[in-house]
């Protein structure tokens, strides 16, 4: 007898590679796109794609919400606000300022609806 596949299963080494180039180019396209967010430099744009993978992920096992800024509301919204205010300090040559993380969450929730695949 086969035990049932939990979410946790379903996630393998090639879904993290996709959701880690996904995030990198989200990155690249909302610092184009928003005042108050900005990113420089190739390593900045994997090492925050990392770091906001590694807090999405903690965000999820802790708080039991999708930190996707449409994923669970309000909630959702609020949590990658904090996310992406908080990577600027782990990434250099990364700022981003309370606004720029509100504008850049919206436009992150956006593209994340238009490319395929679960990026944040």
């Amino acid at each position: 007898m086969s035990e049932p596949i939990t979410q946790e299963k379903q996630y393998s080494i090639t879904s993290y590679i996709i959701r880690f180039i996904l995030v990198s180019v989200i990155l690249v396209i909302t610092s184009y796109l928003t005042t108050g967010f900005s990113i420089v430099g190739l390593w900045s744009i994997l090492l925050a794609a990392a770091a906001i993978i590694v807090l999405d992920y903690l965000a999820e096992r802790i708080i039991k919400i999708d930190a996707s800024p449409f994923g669970k509301g309000i909630k959702g919204f609020i949590i990658s606000v904090v996310i992406l205010y908080l990577v600027q300090f782990i990434v250099p040559n990364m700022n981003v300022t309370i606004i720029g993380a509100i504008f850049a969450s919206i436009v992150i929730g956006i593209l994340d609806a238009i490319i395929p695949g679960k990026a944040m």
